[in-house]
C-alpha cells in the first residue's frame, strides 16, 4: 500500500491531534480507519486516488465530516448509535466496525464528497478573536469595517452578537444565548472599548448559508459527533445568523481584498480577520494575499486605519492571535488558543 503512505499519513496525524483536543471517539475510528487502510480494507478504496491531497487540506477531516453528514441525515444506524451527536453512546459498541460498515454502505457517496473542502465554521474562535478587536478599538477609537476570509456562514463576523466573560469584564451582547465562559486563562485579555460594527462582510470558496437545512447541516457533519458543547454552540450561533443577515461572497481570497481594500474608509477601522484559513491556500495565493494586505497597508491613514488580525496554526495543540496594524505595521503577539477555541491564553495586556 505505498500509494497510501500519504493517507495514512494524514490518518495518523488527526488521531494524534484528537486526543490531543479531546475526542477519543474520532481518535479510536481514525487509528481501526488507519489499520483497515493498510490492509486494504474499504478505507483503502475510498482513499485510493487521495494520497497526493495537499496535507493542509485536511483529508482526514473531510473523510470523517461525509460520513457524520450520513450519520445526521439518519442513514447510518449502526453508527448513529455510538454517535451522540445521534443521540448515541460511545460505549454501547465498537465505533470502528460500525464507522467501516457505514463506509461500506455508503462507499460511492463517502468517495464524492471527499472532494469537498472543509466547513468548520467554529464559533468559539471569537472567544480568542475578541482580544483583537477591542485592541483595535482601543488604538483607534472608531467602528470597525470587518473583512472576513474563509468565513463559511459567516458566524465569526457575527461575533458581536456573542457573550464574552472573562470573570473580571463582559464584553458583547449580554443577552446572547451564544455565550463564552472559562474559556480564558490569566492573564484575561482587555476587553474594554466600544465595541460598534458598522459594517462587516466576507468571502469563501463555498460559501454556506445558515438559512438553508443543507448548509446548515454541511457545518454540523464537521463538528466531531462527541464534542456535544460545540454543537449546541453551532446550532444556536445558526439561530441568530438567521437574524443578522451578512453577506459572504464566493470568491477567492486574495483577489477579493485587493478589491476589498482598494479605497480607504475614513471614519472606521478596517481590519482583515481570518482563522485557521491559510493553510487552505497556496503558497502562491497565500503570498498574494499578504502582498495585498501589506499594500493596503501602506495606504492607511490615521482616519482610515488597517488591522490585520489572525488565528493561525503554531503548534500542534495551540494557534496563535496575531494583530498587525497599520499606519506603523507593528505586528503583535496577542496570545495564543486551542484550535476550537478554548483555552486561550493571552500574553498582551
Amino acid at each position: 500500500m505505498a500509494e497510501l503512505r500519504g493517507a495514512a499519513e494524514v490518518l495518523a496525524f488527526q488521531a494524534d491531534a484528537c486526543r490531543i483536543v479531546g475526542s477519543s471517539l474520532y481518535e479510536r475510528i481514525l487509528r481501526g480507519a488507519l489499520a483497515d487502510l493498510e490492509q486494504g480494507g474499504v478505507c483503502a478504496r475510498v482513499l485510493d486516488d487521495r494520497h497526493e491531497d495537499p496535507f493542509g487540506s485536511a483529508l482526514a477531516l473531510r473523510f470523517l465530516g461525509a460520513v457524520h453528514r450520513i450519520v445526521l441525515e439518519g442513514r447510518a444506524a449502526g453508527l448513529a448509535a455510538v454517535y451522540p451527536s445521534a443521540g448515541g453512546d460511545p460505549s454501547s459498541g465498537d465505533p470502528v466496525a460500525a464507522f467501516l460498515a457505514a463506509v461500506e454502505d455508503h462507499e460511492d457517496e463517502v468517495r464524492t464528497r471527499l472532494a469537498d473542502g472543509v466547513q468548520t465554521n467554529e464559533v468559539a474562535r471569537s472567544a480568542a478573536l475578541i482580544g483583537g478587536y477591542a485592541e483595535v478599538v482601543r488604538r483607534t477609537g472608531l467602528p470597525l469595517r470587518v473583512r472576513e476570509i474563509g468565513a463559511s456562514a459567516g458566524l465569526n463576523l457575527r461575533f458581536d452578537r456573542y457573550r464574552y466573560d472573562t470573570g473580571e469584564q463582559v464584553a458583547g451582547d449580554p443577552g446572547s444565548a451564544v455565550r463564552f465562559e472559562g474559556f480564558w486563562e490569566r492573564p484575561l485579555p482587555d476587553l474594554r472599548g466600544d465595541l460598534v460594527v458598522a459594517d462587516r462582510r466576507g468571502c469563501d470558496r463555498n460559501p454556506l448559508d445558515p438559512t438553508s437545512a443543507a448548509d446548515r447541516l454541511t457545518l454540523l457533519s464537521f463538528v466531531w459527533p462527541d464534542q456535544e458543547e460545540r454543537l449546541d454552540r453551532l446550532r444556536t450561533a445558526l439561530e441568530i445568523a438567521q437574524r443578522v443577515p451578512v453577506d459572504i461572497d464566493h470568491a477567492d481570497a486574495a483577489d477579493w481584498i485587493v478589491g476589498q481594500l482598494e479605497h480607504p474608509s475614513p471614519g472606521a477601522a478596517t481590519i482583515v480577520v481570518h482563522s485557521i484559513v491559510l493553510q487552505y491556500l497556496s503558497s502562491t495565493r497565500r503570498r498574494d494575499f499578504r502582498d495585498a494586505v501589506a499594500d493596503a497597508g501602506r495606504r492607511a491613514t490615521p482616519d482610515a486605519p488597517l488591522a490585520w488580525l489572525r488565528m493561525e496554526p503554531a503548534t500542534d495543540d495551540a494557534a496563535e492571535v496575531r494583530l498587525t496594524m497599520w499606519p506603523g505595521g507593528e505586528e503583535q503577539l496577542l496570545g495564543t488558543a486551542g484550535y476550537h477555541g478554548r483555552p486561550v491564553r493571552w500574553v498582551a495586556r
